[in-house]
């Protein structure tokens, strides 16, 4: 699939044995999934793609109700936008920090990432 290929929903929906457009539409109305619209239809991004794949794993196969998604999702979310942070700090970090202070900052946050003892 291209990065904005134009899908509809019952396309989408044939990727994905169990997946219902009544179930898509509903998870696009909560902003679970949020697709680009063009021409009266939704285009669906890969990462589209991919959230519909994860909310049907969480509930389909690791059994989370509809309920709790929202919750299990913007801790999701919040767990890869803190990984994308950590990212582009060890960038900067890599880019700007001398050897010397880079070795001492391993050192102080040790392999696990714990704060420093006093």
């Amino acid at each position: 699939m291209t990065e904005s290929e134009s899908l509809t929903v019952e396309m989408v929906c044939l990727r994905f044995s169990g997946l219902r457009p009544d179930d898509l539409q509903r998870w696009i109305g909560s902003a679970w999934v949020r697709p680009d619209s063009a021409d009266g239809q939704f285009v669906f991004r890969d990462f589209d793609v991919e959230r519909i794949r994860l909310i049907l794993q969480l509930r389909d196969d690791m059994q989370v109700n509809e309920e709790a998604l929202p919750v299990v999702l913007s801790l999701l979310d919040q767990l890869y936008a803190m990984r994308r942070r950590m990212r582009r700090l060890r960038a900067a970090m890599d880019q700007t920090v001398t050897g010397d202070l880079r070795q001492s900052l391993v050192r102080q946050l040790g392999e696990t990432g714990a704060p420093p003892e006093d």
